[in-house]
C-alpha cells in the first residue's frame, strides 16, 4: 500500500513540475492538459452565465473576467494538486493517516512550519514541498508582466484599426475609408503592420493560450474580428486590383491564416490544410454584394467586375474563413459582418462610414 501511494505521490508531483514548467517557463506552444483542464472548466462557467443573456454588450461583461479568473483558478489548481502529491509522498514513507500527511504537506508547502515530523525522509518532503509552494507562486507572478504585455502589444493595432475599420471593423469599410479620403496608397502599410501583428499574435497566443480567451477593454473590439477584416481587406484589394502592388497584401494574408492555423492547433481545431479554391464560403454572394456596394460608394476604384472577383475573393477566404468563424464562435466576439454566427443569435452590429465633411471649394 506504502509502495502505491508513493509512485502516486511521485507521479503526482512529477507531472505537476511538467505542468508548470511548460505553461510558464518553456517559450514554446504547449498543450499543458492541467492547466488547460481548468481553464476549460471556468471558460465553461462563465460561457453558461453568458449564453443566458440577450445582448453581446452583456455576454462581453460576463466574459471580461474569465481569463484573470482562470489564471487565479489554475494557481490554486497547482498548490492544492501539489499538496495532495506530497501529502502521497508522505504518507507514503510514514505512518502518517490522509488528515494528517495533508496537514504536513500544507505547511509545508504554504511555508507555514506549524506540523512538521521528525523523521529524516519527512524532512525531506518537508523541504521539498517548501521549496515548491514559493517557486510556483513566483513564476505565476513573473508570468503576468510577460502575459500582459502580450495583451497590450495585440490591443494598440486593434485600436488603432477603429479609425481605419470602424467598430467593429469590417474588411470593406477598410477600403471604403482609405477610398474615401484618398489614402489607397498607404494601405500597403496597413498590411505591413498587420503582418508583422499577425505573427505576434501566433507566437504569444500560443505560447500562453489563455490570451485567446483575453477581450478588448472595450465590447465593440475585439482581436480576432480585427484580424478577419484585415484579411478580408486583403482579399478584396486582390481580387479588384490585381494591377496594384501585391507583396504585403499577400504577406498579410498569408501571415493571417498562418496565426490562426497555429491558435487552431494549440486549441485541437480540426482544419483543411490545402483548401481549394472552389470549395464553398458560408459567406454568401449577396453578402459580398453588400460590401462591394459599401466600397463603391465610397469611391474605391475596381478593376473588374463583383462577378468576376467573386472567384477570386473566395479562392482567397477558404483559407481562413472556417477557422475565423469556429473561433469566433468559441470566444463569442462582437457580432460583426462577415464573422459568422455566434452560440445564440444576435444581432450583427455594422461599423457606419464617417460622412464627409470637408468643405465645398
Amino acid at each position: 500500500m506504502r509502495v502505491l501511494l508513493g509512485v502516486a505521490g511521485t507521479v503526482v508531483v512529477l507531472g505537476l513540475i511538467s505542468s508548470v514548467l511548460h505553461s510558464l517557463v518553456i517559450p514554446r506552444p504547449t498543450r499543458s492538459g492541467f492547466s488547460r483542464f481548468f481553464q476549460r472548466r471556468v471558460h465553461g462557467a462563465f460561457q453558461l452565465v453568458a449564453d443566458r443573456l440577450p445582448s453581446a454588450e452583456a455576454k462581453d461583461r460576463v466574459l471580461a473576467p474569465m481569463g484573470p479568473v482562470a489564471i487565479v483558478v489554475t494557481l490554486i489548481g497547482w498548490l492544492a494538486s501539489f499538496m495532495v502529491g506530497y501529502a502521497l509522498l508522505e504518507a507514503a514513507v510514514s505512518r502518517l493517516g490522509v488528515r494528517a500527511a495533508l496537514i504536513e504537506s500544507g505547511s509545508s508547502l504554504f511555508t507555514l512550519g506549524f506540523a512538521s515530523g521528525n523523521r529524516v525522509t519527512l524532512n525531506a518532503i518537508d523541504f521539498l514541498a517548501a521549496v515548491t509552494g514559493p517557486i510556483v507562486i513566483g513564476l505565476q507572478v513573473g508570468y503576468l508582466p510577460a502575459l500582459y504585455g502580450a495583451y497590450q502589444r495585440r490591443e494598440t493595432e486593434v485600436t488603432l484599426l477603429q479609425a481605419r475599420a470602424g467598430s467593429p471593423p469590417w474588411g470593406p469599410e477598410i477600403l471604403a475609408r482609405y477610398a474615401q479620403v484618398g489614402l489607397l496608397d498607404s494601405l500597403t502599410e496597413l498590411f505591413r503592420n498587420w503582418e508583422r501583428w499577425s505573427a505576434g499574435v501566433s507566437e504569444s497566443h500560443t505560447t500562453y493560450p489563455i490570451l485567446i480567451h483575453f477581450r478588448s477593454p472595450k465590447a465593440h473590439r475585439n482581436w480576432l474580428i480585427a484580424l478577419l477584416s484585415v484579411m478580408d481587406a486583403a482579399a478584396l484589394r486582390l481580387a479588384f486590383s490585381p494591377s496594384q502592388p501585391q507583396a504585403e497584401v499577400r504577406m498579410a494574408l498569408r501571415a493571417g491564416f498562418v496565426c490562426l492555423r497555429d491558435i487552431a492547433e494549440i486549441e485541437g481545431i480540426p482544419y483543411d490544410r490545402d483548401p481549394h479554391p472552389d470549395d464553398a464560403l458560408r459567406l454568401t454572394y449577396e453578402e459580398f454584394l453588400l460590401g462591394v456596394e459599401r466600397m463603391r460608394e465610397q469611391g474605391y476604384p475596381m478593376e473588374r467586375t463583383p462577378e468576376e472577383a467573386w472567384p477570386q475573393f473566395r479562392g482567397w477566404r477558404v483559407n481562413y474563413e472556417a477557422l475565423a468563424y469556429r473561433l469566433a464562435r468559441d470566444i463569442e466576439a462582437v457580432p460583426a459582418p462577415w464573422s459568422g454566427t455566434r452560440r445564440r443569435a444576435v444581432a450583427t452590429r455594422a461599423p457606419r462610414t464617417p460622412v464627409d465633411r470637408r468643405p465645398a471649394r
